[in-house]
């Protein structure tokens, strides 16, 4: 580690509490020379660092800026299987790790970002990632399963979402089928798993899960194409929140992720699901058709029942739905 990334983590640990020069010095191993350089270069990427003549330095307890040390915090037992890259800015947390996978990054490699120059979100279309507001963020797996079952990856990701925003908010988050979380009615959330898979055995090479949240409505709010479908978790800043955001995702994904099979997953999916009993519309490449609703098979795959009278199981592919009194 880096003195600059050693002082870090050490406010962190400390948020609030002033500590002078001489000690960060000792405790670092550098000179006080080396510590005020290092509190320059941390200022110059956001964090809010005070100084007090007799009394040192001081992260604010408010700062919210992304960082390794503070994601680190929130990551529990799972800490030492969690192999973070933090930066402020990326073209895609998903093209990051897909370079980190091909060059033999390990599982549980996660790629985060506070801005995404080229954020991508399902069939093909752009993902907004405005600097300071949002978080984003992809998580690297080898898992060992057939292709056909990589939609429980986007499924564990969505609960993983809910259960944290529900957690830090007091709100109750919902999924629209099949990779997007929603509170108030408006999405909060995008997902988008990309994977390699393996021509041998059919299976995935790996995984790569992104998952874009906004946390704060970005400043002077979000494009015209989207205002009326997009929100966010909070309505104004909360201390070091974007930071637990993350690792409360990570966590609860990678408890998720150790059994994709498990009945309390799809407990808590189905329990989230969007308009179940209500219309629908689908959309495909070949169409479009209405229908109802009636929720996910076991294997999640959207469970509709057409004009006919007719149930059909429609998979996760290049198709959408949308609610039919709202055309959204």
């Amino acid at each position: 580690m880096t003195t600059k990334e050693k002082l870090l983590a050490l406010f962190e640990s400390c948020r609030g509490t002033y500590i002078s020069g001489e000690e960060l010095a000792g405790r670092l191993g550098c000179s006080r020379a080396a510590v005020w350089k290092a509190v320059k270069a941390l200022r110059a990427e956001g964090h809010s660092i005070s100084a007090a003549t007799n009394r040192g330095y001081c992260l604010d307890p408010a700062s919210d800026v992304l960082s390794k040390a503070g994601i680190e915090k929130y990551l529990g037992e799972i800490r030492n299987r969690i192999y973070l890259d933090v930066r402020r800015c990326v073209g895609s947390t998903n093209d990051v790790l897909r370079e980190l996978a091909a060059a033999g990054a390990p599982e549980g490699t996660v790629a985060v970002a506070g801005m995404q120059t080229g954020g991508k979100g399902r069939l093909g279309r752009s993902f907004f990632s405005p600097d300071d507001s949002g978080l984003y963020m992809s998580i690297l797996l080898r898992p060992d399963m057939p292709a056909l079952d990589a939609v429980r990856i986007t499924t564990a990701a969505a609960v993983a979402v809910a259960e944290t925003v529900e957690e830090l908010s007091g709100r109750r988050a919902g999924i629209k089928w099949v990779n997007d979380v929603c509170i108030g009615g408006k999405k909060i959330c995008g997902i988008l798993t990309e994977a390699s898979f393996s021509l041998e055995n059919g299976g995935l090479d790996y995984a790569v899960v992104g998952i874009g949240v906004n946390v704060y409505s970005p400043e002077g709010g979000f494009p015209e194409d989207i205002r009326d479908i997009a929100g966010a978790v909070f309505d104004g800043r909360r201390e070091d929140m974007r930071c637990r955001v993350a690792g409360g995702i990570i966590s609860r994904f990678m408890a998720l992720y150790a059994d994709l099979g498990s009945s309390e997953m799809l407990n808590a999916y189905r329990s989230r699901l969007l308009w179940t009993g209500e219309r629908i519309r689908v959309i495909s490449g070949k169409g479009a058709y209405p229908c109802t609703m009636l929720g996910v098979s076991d294997s999640y795959a959207l469970l509709v029942r057409d004009e006919a009278g007719e149930e059909r199981t429609v998979s996760s592919g290049e198709i959408s739905i949308r609610r039919e009194e709202d055309g959204k």
